[in-house]
């Protein structure tokens, strides 16, 4: 009642009649001098608080120095006090993004003003460590208000204040779970973009009180709580190497990966235990603290210096994370992506894993284990085949696997950047003398045959093993020469024969017997040179379905890409290439005037100049212009067994072939390619209900529309296609005998560049070799640590008797002495004898004179 009536005394006018706004808020300013008292001012501001809302420029204007003058003097004094005018100045500063610009500027003035005088933000850091449940709340909610409006200068004032790490920290620590979860906040917006502040909270122990709030609030099965905790923790280590250091020395790292299940010390022979492949997803936020720790896990990885177990282990959790578990699909790709670059301390090819496939009909509550295996096989299984083998998905390409699949290219990518590991993977496709070819996976998809319809799962694989072949073959002459070596077993590749694409709905040919003269086996290259071939004409059929038509034409570009970059700088491979009919096929795409697609003629135009660029070897088909060609029959240029590429260039125009290269790059599909993805979103996937994968699924799960993805080009290659497209266009205009302006001098530039590679090569062996050696003569064998025991033991035995004589000489120098003096002793008794009279025999004066005589 007390409060309703100084409320009133405030609000009355000097006759008692009712006041404007303005001059209430100017009668409650005054109320807040000091020399009023402390219930008139309490008064005051509680009257205010409830005025700010409606009237925030008028209270802003006219009480907020008074309201600050009251936050210094008295909110340590009153608590009821403190906690009105911290709320009051909390909605005079709040800034609401909805709000209206004039708004959202009043919030920014206030901020300002609040912060003019840095002995404010001072006393609010000390209100922080405030006894009062109250104050210490409303303080740190006025504090993320003046952090989210002025961060930077909170930083800077934050540096400067003698308590207010202290002060924070400690409410880490609060059993009040509503100050300890408001602090948490608070310090995730206070360490941003700080890297002194991040400093000294890690210094303080935030790492250690963090990690005590995560574990206990159930760890990742933990709710927003710990969402929030992860990331505070995950905002002092990015983007801060001292702080990483720091953490990786602490005992905190092991309990970061146990908190997903990975055991800290797993022995590199050792499979991951199935508690942690194997886990229930069905809680959404598990999925986002997983995701934190993941990330975290994947700066531990990346370690700046020599590799050393924590970055080991930390790297072989992504690694079976995203090969092996069945976490959600988006954290596996997050796990692969965070990989590191340099994979030498983690061989995949060595390391065993132990993969596990869903069980049918059993929503994810059941799963087989498989044969162990390679990650490195593993993985190509994975970009090849997608998730589980495609189970999950079925004929839907879904964003998120596709994502996944890339991730998984992009470490393939990594594995085989040394040229050692690319050529040992050609070499395995090799077929050994009286032996046939291995059937690898990769190999199988790469050469299998598109059959129409087109089956959508078949045609992504084929598509993801061109992109990995091309990474096994780019900047490698020596991959290159072993590729052309690859004749894939009869089978995929064989059926190619009996596949007709009828132009004209005539009936197809029949079939011809096999003589005694068949044909020689095919190499890889010339299967898909007939494969690029097969996909053309089916591209062209009239009665295609859009989406089978744009799966055609994916394919298209997947064999024209792996081409453009095996035929880079390999003119043997160019004229293999060429023989094998290839001109042809290559030239009725870019002749097609009424192509709206620029992607197909752009890519085969680039394909025809990096042909004629490089087709320095003498063969069928050369760049000369000797021989003939005959005249272009229904718009389709027929091309003789002797053709040459000058003309053909000269036919279809040099503007015109420049343009389709050109046009290329301004296609949406080639710009929206970058070094970080690569799938695309399908421009029009229609609704189903099928749910992409986020972890096993569950009953009674719904199951919403889903996105589906598509990949037309990778990273690798359209920033060889920048790099190199000048090049092209530039040398499909040059004179044919000219040389070639992407290698110098041609062949003789490439041979001499194999050839000192092979020298490096086999110099880095020899060095290795001698440094073998080098290091087995400087260890000692059995024979001289022998030896060397003997000589020890023997000086030690010689040393021993030495001593033993030195003590001899010693004891018969000892002895000799006293002899001398017991012998002056007994003269000296006898002398005194005969003096005294007393007798003496002769046999002692006959020893005393032979003394005398030796003497």
């Amino acid at each position: 009642m007390e409060f309703f009536s100084q409320i009133n005394v405030a609000l009355r006018g000097p006759a008692g009649q009712p006041q404007s706004a303005t001059d209430t808020i100017a009668r409650l300013a005054d109320r807040l001098s000091p020399s009023t008292l402390l219930a008139d001012r309490r008064a005051a501001v509680l009257a205010l608080k409830g005025l700010a809302r409606d009237w925030k420029a008028e209270v802003g204007e006219r009480a907020l120095h008074g309201l600050l003058d009251v936050l210094q003097n008295d909110a340590e004094v009153d608590a009821d006090i403190g906690k009105a005018v911290l709320e009051t100045l909390n909605i005079l500063c709040e800034v609401d993004e909805n709000a209206p610009a004039a708004a959202r500027e009043l919030g920014y003035q206030h901020t300002d003003a609040v912060l003019a005088d840095e002995k404010v933000a001072q006393k609010l850091f000390n209100l922080m460590g405030d006894h009062s449940f109250y104050t210490r709340y409303a303080a740190l909610q006025f504090l993320s208000i003046l952090l989210q409006n002025r961060r930077h200068l909170v930083q800077a004032y934050f540096l400067k204040a003698p308590v207010g790490v202290t002060s924070l920290i400690a409410l880490l620590e609060d059993k009040r779970e509503i100050i300890r979860n408001e602090a948490i906040f608070t310090i995730q917006s206070l360490i941003s973009q700080s890297p002194e502040i991040q400093k000294i909270m890690a210094f303080e122990g935030a790492f250690e009180k963090l990690f005590n709030i995560v574990v206990g609030e159930q760890g990742v099965e933990g709710g927003v709580v710990v969402q929030d905790a992860l990331a505070c923790i995950d905002g002092l280590l990015r983007f801060n190497q001292s702080n990483q250091s720091y953490f990786r020395g602490s005992s905190l790292p092991p309990v970061l990966l146990s908190l997903i299940g990975f055991p800290p010390s797993l022995p590199f022979d050792t499979p991951a235990p199935h508690q942690f492949l194997l886990q229930l997803w069905d809680v959404p936020q598990k999925r986002t603290n997983v995701s934190i720790v993941v990330g975290i896990i994947g700066l531990l990885a990346r370690h700046a210096g020599p590799p050393d177990v924590l970055s080991i282990a930390c790297a072989r959790c992504l690694v079976e994370i995203g090969i092996t578990s069945n976490f959600p699909t988006s954290i596996k790709a997050q796990a692969l992506r965070l990989i590191p670059s340099n994979l030498s301390p983690l061989p995949l090819a060595e390391l065993v894993v132990t993969p596990y496939m869903p069980v049918p009909d059993t929503n994810g509550e059941e799963w087989d284990r498989l044969q162990p295996t390679s990650a490195l096989d593993a993985l190509v299984e994975l970009v090849l085949h997608g998730e589980y083998n495609g189970m999950l998905d079925g004929e839907r390409r879904t964003k998120d696997g596709m994502d996944l699949r890339a991730a998984a290219v992009a470490v393939f990518q990594n594995f085989v950047q040394k040229e050692e590991i690319s050529e040992a993977i050609v070499q395995a496709m090799v077929a050994q003398p009286g032996s046939e070819a291995p059937v690898t996976p990769l190999l199988y998809s790469l050469a299998t045959v598109p059959i129409s319809p087109l089956n959508i799962p078949a045609v992504t694989s084929t598509h993801f093993s061109t992109l990995l072949f091309a990474h096994l073959l780019r900047f490698s002459p020596r991959a290159k020469t072993l590729a052309r070596s690859i004749i894939p077993q009869p089978g995929a590749s064989t059926s190619a024969s009996s596949y007709f694409v009828p132009a004209d709905d005539g009936a197809p040919p029949a079939p011809e017997d096999d003589g005694e003269d068949a044909d020689a086996p095919q190499t890889l290259l010339q299967i898909l040179s007939e494969h690029l071939s097969l996909a053309f004409l089916a591209r062209g059929r009239a009665d295609l379905p859009d989406r089978e038509a744009r799966e055609w034409d994916r394919l298209c570009v997947g064999y024209l890409c792996l081409l453009i970059q095996w035929l880079w700088e390999d003119p043997v491979a160019v004229r293999e290439f060429l023989e094998a009919g290839a001109l042809g096929v290559l030239v009725e795409p870019i002749n097609q005037t009424a192509e709206e697609d620029a992607v197909i003629p752009g890519l085969c135009a680039f394909l025809l100049g990096v042909c004629y660029e490089f087709n320095r070897e003498p063969g069928e088909v050369t760049r000369y212009a000797f021989t003939y060609f005959l005249p272009p029959v229904s718009g389709l240029l027929i091309l003789s067994n002797s053709a040459t590429i000058h003309p053909i260039l000269t036919r279809l125009g040099i503007d015109m072939l420049q343009g389709r290269i050109a046009r290329l790059r301004d296609d949406d599909r080639f710009k929206a390619i970058g070094p970080d993805n690569f799938v695309l979103t399908y421009p029009s996937a229609p609704a189903t209900h099928h749910q992409s994968h986020q972890g096993p699924p569950s009953a009674g799960a719904p199951k919403p529309e889903i996105e589906e993805g598509e990949i037309w080009f990778d990273w690798p290659f359209v920033d060889f296609w920048k790099s190199n497209y000048y090049t092209i266009q530039k040398g499909i205009a040059a004179d044919p005998n000219s040389l070639s302006a992407a290698a110098g001098h041609g062949a003789e530039s490439a041979m001499l560049i194999a050839s000192l590679k092979d020298v490096i090569r086999n110099q880095a062996s020899e060095i290795e070799k001698l440094q073998q050696q080098i290091k087995s003569l400087s260890e000692p064998n059995d024979e001289v640590a022998d030896l060397r025991a003997q000589v020890t033991t023997l000086t030690q035995q010689l040393s021993e008797a030495e001593e033993k004589r030195r003590d001899v000489e010693k004891e018969q120098e000892d002895l000799l002495v006293l002899l001398d003096e017991l012998n002056n002793k007994r003269r000296r008794d006898k002398e005194r004898m005969r003096e005294a009279g007393l007798e003496v025999s002769e046999d002692e004066d006959d020893d005393d004179d032979e003394e005398e005589d030796e003497e």
